[in-house]
């Protein structure tokens, strides 16, 4: 079992931000691993500020759940994900291990491929926490 926590970003219109780390094909959501003795949350902001340069509006973290997946990109593996909505401060740039961002209608027909946390956890709530 591989223990991360994410992040839930929803733009004003509704749209949600995902991520794809490089030599992969799934996106998902910014986050990742808790290194020993890091909170969930400092972990976040940790996560936040290598993958996409930018900061957790303070006051904006609002713990959503714990849910589990297969895990997108370590084959035979599962997932148990902390998420947490966030706002986000400063501009979103892709930088460390992320390839491309992508900013996602979850009402709109899905054209690219989704980690099964996203998939199948993250963008059902995606509207009900807007």
């Amino acid at each position: 079992m591989i223990t991360i926590v994410a992040a839930l970003v929803v733009r004003a219109d509704g749209h949600v931000l995902l991520v794809r780390k490089r030599d992969t094909v799934a996106f998902m959501q910014p986050g990742g691993k808790i290194e020993p003795g890091e909170s969930e949350t400092a972990a976040l902001r940790r996560e936040l500020a290598e993958e996409l340069g930018c900061a957790i509006v303070p006051g904006s973290l609002d713990r959503i759940g714990v849910f589990e997946a297969e895990a997108a990109n370590e084959p035979g593996e599962r997932l148990h994900a902390t998420l947490y909505r966030v706002a986000l401060a400063g501009e979103v740039s892709p930088a460390a291990e992320i390839a491309e961002i992508a900013w996602l209608d979850p009402a709109a027909p899905i054209v690219l491929a989704l980690a099964p946390l996203t998939r199948d956890h993250v963008l059902p709530l995606a509207g009900s926490v807007a």
